[in-house]
């Protein structure tokens, strides 16, 4: 519903803007280009979903190599300490906590097809434990926050469209997306134990977040010691490594696991041929949308207000060009994922803009589409602090983002 209006107000705006500049302004030129505009963004929009089909192909394909070798499986098993204490009110051995756990897998390796399903069956699950069938629980409420902050280790869908539109190296944003995404998921998990006075404290709690915020910063400070030109080759290196590295443990595990690794790749391929041909109408719609909002002004105009703002402060405002993606983001995935196209597409892929748009899109999840959902499949009307520990988490993924590529592609 956030997304109807979003996208009839983008049009209406558009045409009252358009109509003041013909009015006032003699812009007589302004209604051609509009309506141009739709003409080249649907096209555009067309060609980009037709192109992800090869690339989405091989991903999904290796990704069910991965999902049927068992990779999901034992990524729950290693974090299943944390989540038991993250989860307190979950009784020891119930079902819920292998939904969650398996959820949060498959999220961590872009699975959105199968995260998803099983994200509906441990909130229905969830649901059972709750006394209150109308009011969020505290578990669901940090299931849901964990999930909106958009912990994903492989941002595959990003780099196939950074490939589409021209990027000289399509990964060289997995390392900054990863630092994002990581400070995204620590903000939501402090914002819900605060709320539920989990003790953060505990050892095994501490073992874990510790552990990874030790490594986060390490890699931060790093890179900071060192030239951009080392931080971009580097960044490259080590992010073309490691996904290779993933795609070659999928394969070997397979085999290990005495599974057909090829029938197991055709049968993800087949997934990946029919999303890149479900996505068409949703990027038209918001492409087209997008670029009539952007050819009227509407969008130079609030870019440049912003931009304004910060450089009073005296601040560098090179990454205004990208807000419109990091705005769009907990409201609507499609809608992020246009914004994210349209600024690569207007400043080019490589730019500053372009990445750094690319590091929002990774940042963080559709936190309303999430609550949406999820609590909607289970009847779930009183979300109480839901929402607002999902929108700290997403502001924190913003303002790591900025910082993050600042220091690699600044």
């Amino acid at each position: 519903m956030v997304l109807n209006y979003i996208w009839v107000a983008f049009f209406i705006i558009a045409f009252i803007v358009g109509l003041f500049r013909l009015i006032f302004m003699g812009d007589v030129s302004i209604f051609p280009e509009m309506m141009n505009s739709t003409f080249e963004m649907a096209k555009t929009g067309f060609e980009i979903s037709l192109g992800l089909t090869g690339v989405m192909t091989l991903w999904m394909g290796l990704m069910k190599v991965g999902e049927s070798g068992g990779i999901v499986n034992l990524m729950s098993k290693a974090v299943g300490p944390l989540f038991s204490r993250l989860f307190p009110e979950i009784p020891k051995g119930h079902p819920a906590s292998g939904s969650i756990m398996m959820n949060i897998a498959a999220n961590l390796l872009g699975l959105d097809n199968a995260a998803t399903p099983l994200g509906l069956k441990a909130m229905t699950q969830l649901q059972e434990l709750n006394k209150d069938k109308d009011t969020a629980s505290n578990a669901m409420i940090m299931f849901l926050v964990l999930n909106a902050s958009g912990l994903t280790l492989i941002p595959v869908s990003i780099m196939v469209y950074r490939a589409q539109l021209g990027a000289a190296d399509p990964s060289d944003v997995f390392i900054p997306i990863l630092l994002a995404t990581f400070c995204s998921t620590l903000t939501g998990i402090v914002a819900v134990s605060a709320f539920q006075k989990i003790n953060l404290f505990n050892r095994v709690i501490l073992a874990y977040l510790g552990g990874f915020t030790l490594l986060i910063a390490s890699i931060i400070w790093y890179f900071s010691t060192i030239s951009q030109e080392q931080v971009t080759v580097i960044s490259s290196v080590a992010g073309n490594l490691i996904l290779f590295g993933i795609i070659f443990s999928f394969i070997t595990l397979g085999l290990v696991k005495r599974i057909n690794v090829y029938e197991s790749f055709i049968e993800g391929a087949k997934e990946g041929f029919s999303i890149s041909i479900r996505i068409i109408p949703y990027l038209v719609a918001i492409l087209v949308a997008v670029g009539v909002f952007r050819t009227c002004g509407a969008m130079d105009f609030l870019v440049q207000g912003i931009g304004s703002g910060f450089a009073a402060l005296g601040m560098n405002t090179d990454f205004v060009d990208a807000l419109p993606t990091a705005f769009m983001k907990p409201l609507s995935g499609s809608g992020a994922r246009g914004m994210m196209v349209d600024t690569m597409k207007q400043y080019g892929a490589d730019s500053f803009a372009g990445r750094l748009s690319c590091v929002f899109q990774g940042a963080a999840d559709t936190t309303f589409y999430i609550v949406a959902v999820y609590f909607g499949s289970v009847g779930i009307k009183k979300t109480r602090y839901a929402i607002t520990a999902g929108l700290l988490a997403d502001l924190a993924g913003v303002i790591a983002a900025i910082f993050v590529a600042y220091l690699f592609f600044h």
